[in-house]
């Protein structure tokens, strides 16, 4: 038997050439790009090495997509119980128009890079996002049923209204290339006089809804509704100049009509008109389905870049949709994700948030094989003059920091109220409030993508000159006590509410720093004149402040109430700074852990996602899951939308991250193959994890044992792996010869490989059948979305 692992993709995408795809591609235009080509292919299948693959194989992507599909049968009536689609830049909310349930549905138009200009309001306000506006499909009858399903493998909404007057079949897409929103609608013939109907919204930060506006602070003027031949547009202007314009026209072929939008934004000019404008009539001028080929082939490929099955089967659908709304909602040149994503509603949060949200969003994209979404390290590096910005003058030569909110181009705006032009407090100081450690958290991020790639580029030019400034921002607070140790003066633990001096956020963040700084220019061959200064923090640096209770928020404030942050808790995760090497310090985890859950209150989902990864690090399988399960029932709305005072989508994000810490860890040099998995999970598949080091990790479980693992190393970088295989293992490479390795003991062994090899381990003697397949769920299981 050959040992390359097998997969079972029978269904070949029609998509990947050919004359109407490369046409509707040349209609659309170029845009985002597509995720590079790796479909993970059939090698061998018995039989001698390189063996064709014997027979038709069931497309194990098409099966749990197929089954994770979204669906309603009856009317969703808020952002959090509707289909959402979108590309990054585009994105619609569909759900009953308000107040009109029975007579209108609402498609929702905004993008994510459509924003106010005026800094001197601040992020929140003169740079926040701006609302464009929403469309209402307005059927002749009154609306008395629905059956919609969003399917996740072509990324398209399709399903019947249905009305006293008849009947309207839809079909929708935001296209993945285009900026251009596709509304196909067949009616029945007591449907036919159904209409479209646009509303522009008022061009004001959402935050006014919740908040106090700033002094002289208006909204911006309305806009103006312009004809061109059979298109029509909303041209909204702003205050600071610029505008953003939506535009749509809709062409009737037979029976269907459908109704193509674009939005495009631009400042200080005034081209986002014709830009709208040509785009709506490129995506007009092809039928709906040849407009839709080059979108169906970019989801296709896009799932295909990895695999996972549990068996659990509500949570395995909602993995593959976290999958689906992260592709809709980031893209690596769209702007970092606002809270609401591409998807604006009325929220006190219309900015990117930077200390907890923007990292999570970002977290599930590095295991699941998906860099082509990251838009964190992209954007820390274009825009890192405005880094050294928002710090005070004073420490603008050699330091940076980002600021809790900021705008698509990391922009903070005066620090209102106090107005002094920067956005990154000062320890010792407040006002401003001194958080101070979100740089070093954000590039955190970028390290993963790095670890998980090793592209030195990355870590050469955007983590190593951003980490030095970010730790230099430190360097000038750290001041000698009476104990030798190096301490910081009150900086602030992000929502815990109170200054302590000690802060473990920013100890933990310093120290991880300070240990990155070292480790990169050892890799880069970089003498730097820090490196003493680096060495000495970690030599001299004060302990965490810790209690009875465990980790406290600092020096003298004791972690004492309901909060549903984990910022004192970073060196546990995600830094895994602190894991539980000893039995004194599993101990001490275990204390923090169950001490900060204790306290109900102020606990949201986040909460319970941080828990579930902490609980996946000392292998506690069974409290991982039970804290998930408590986020699902608590938390997760019916389109797994998530609500905090308004919409947010971090937290379901970062479950899937949790899965994923449940299924494979890779940190401190250590591949980890089902560290956390509960007794309910016996059997499990994952293919093509990406792992730090990069390597391509598939394994199989089956009837509580992992049967065979498999890595393929794109780097060459050292390879240890914690398999989970009991006894002596083999380890043989893709033609089944015998690969030396070096058992380094606890179910661990360490491998030569060069790039591009790879390395099937196995029970020795046993020779199981290498092939990804679904696993059988454990019981059946609701649809997500509103199912009868």
């Amino acid at each position: 038997m050959g040992d390359d692992v097998m997969v079972n993709p029978s269904r070949r995408s029609v998509l990947a050439g050919g004359t109407a795809a490369a046409a509707g591609a040349a209609l659309v235009g170029p845009g985002i790009t597509s995720p590079p080509a790796r479909a993970a292919e059939p090698v061998t299948d018995g039989g001698a090495p390189g063996a064709a693959a014997a027979g038709p194989r069931e497309d194990i992507w098409r099966t749990v997509l197929d089954d994770a599909d979204l669906v309603w049968q009856r009317m969703p009536t808020t952002w959090y119980e509707g289909p959402y689609l979108g590309n990054g830049l585009l994105g619609s909310g569909i759900y009953a128009e308000p107040g009109a349930t029975a007579k209108a549905v609402r498609f929702n138009v905004q993008h994510s890079e459509v924003q106010d200009q005026r800094p001197e309001f601040g992020s929140l306000f003169g740079l926040a996002r701006l609302p464009i506006g929403h469309f209402t499909l307005e059927p002749v009858g009154a609306i008395t049923g629905i059956d919609w399903r969003l399917g996740l493998r072509d990324a398209e909404l399709t399903g019947t209204l249905t009305t006293t007057a008849g009947t309207l079949r839809l079909r929708a897409f935001v296209h993945t290339t285009a900026t251009v929103l596709a509304v196909e609608i067949e009616p029945s013939s007591g449907e036919r006089d159904f209409r479209w109907v646009f509303h522009p919204a008022e061009a004001i930060s959402p935050r006014a809804a919740f908040h106090p506006r700033p002094d002289g602070y208006q909204a911006n003027p309305p806009a103006v509704i312009e004809r061109h031949g059979e298109l029509t547009a909303a041209v909204q202007p702003l205050l600071a100049g610029g505008q953003h314009v939506t535009a749509w026209g809709e062409t009737i072929r037979g029976r269907r009509r459908t109704l193509c939008v674009s939005v495009a934004h631009s400042f200080p000019g005034t081209t986002a008109r014709e830009r709208a404008l040509k785009s709506v009539r490129s995506a007009s001028a092809v039928p709906y389905d040849v407009l839709a080929l080059p979108h169906r082939g970019w989801w296709q490929r896009y799932y295909r870049r990895s695999f996972l099955s549990l068996p659990d089967a509500r949570l395995q659908r909602f993995y593959w949709i976290q999958l689906y709304k992260t592709a809709s909602a980031a893209r690596r040149d769209a702007p970092v994700m606002a809270t609401c994503g591409p998807w604006l509603e009325p929220t006190p949060w219309p900015a990117a948030w930077w200390n907890l949200n923007v990292q999570l969003e970002y977290w599930l994209i590095h295991g699941s094989n998906h860099l082509e979404l990251d838009a964190v390290t992209r954007a820390l590096g274009e825009y890192r003059d405005q880094l050294t910005a928002e710090v005070a003058p004073a420490y603008r030569g050699d330091s940076a920091g980002v600021p809790r909110t900021t705008d698509i181009r990391l922009r903070n705006g005066p620090n209102t109220p106090t107005s002094n032009g920067y956005g990154v407090g000062i320890p010792g100081r407040n006002p401003p409030t001194p958080e101070v450690g979100n740089l070093v958290w954000a590039l955190h991020n970028v390290w993963l993508s790095y670890r998980h790639t090793m592209d030195r580029a990355v870590l050469r030019d955007t983590l190593f000159p951003l980490l030095r400034k970010a730790v230099n921002y430190y360097l000038h607070f750290l001041t000698p006590g009476a104990d030798g140790r190096l301490h910081l003066p009150a900086t602030f633990s992000p929502e815990y509410g109170v200054d302590a001096p000690d802060c473990n956020y920013d100890l933990m963040l310093l120290r991880w720093g300070c240990r990155t700084l070292l480790d990169s220019a050892r890799e880069l061959g970089v003498e730097d004149p820090l490196s003493g200064r680096w060495e000495e923090v970690l030599a001299k640096l004060v302990p965490y402040p810790v209690d009875a209770n465990g980790y406290m928020i600092g020096a003298g404030v004791p972690f004492a109430k309901s909060h549903r942050h984990y910022s004192h808790l970073l060196a546990v995760y995600p830094l895994y700074e602190i894991t539980g090497r000893t039995a004194e310090e599993r101990a001490l985890i275990e204390t923090s852990l169950n001490h900060w859950v204790s306290f109900e209150g102020a606990l949201q989902g986040y909460t319970f996602t941080g828990a579930t990864s902490m609980s996946a690090l000392l292998g506690k399988g069974e409290d991982a899951l039970r804290y998930l399960g408590e986020l699902m029932r608590r938390f997760i709305r019916p389109n797994t939308m998530y609500k905090e005072s308004g919409p947010v989508i971090e937290t379901p994000l970062s479950a899937a991250q949790s899965v994923h810490d449940m299924v494979c860890q890779s940190w401190g040099d250590v591949i980890r193959v089902f560290p956390a998995v509960p007794d309910a999970w016996r059997d499990l598949t994952v293919h093509d994890f990406r792992t730090q080091g990069a390597f391509l990790l598939s394994a199989v479980r089956q009837d509580g044992v992992t049967r065979w693992v498999r890595l393929v190393s794109e780097a060459g970088a050292p390879c240890v792996v914690r398999h989970g295989i009991e006894g002596p293992v083999d380890v043989r490479d893709g033609r089944g010869r015998p690969v030396p390795y070096e058992d380094a003991g606890e179910g661990t062994v360490r491998i030569a490989l060069r790039r591009g090899d790879s390395a099937l381990i196995t029970a020795r003697g046993d020779r199981p059948d290498p092939v990804v397949r679904p696993v059988t769920p454990n019981a059946p299981a609701a649809p997500w979305g509103l199912p009868a």
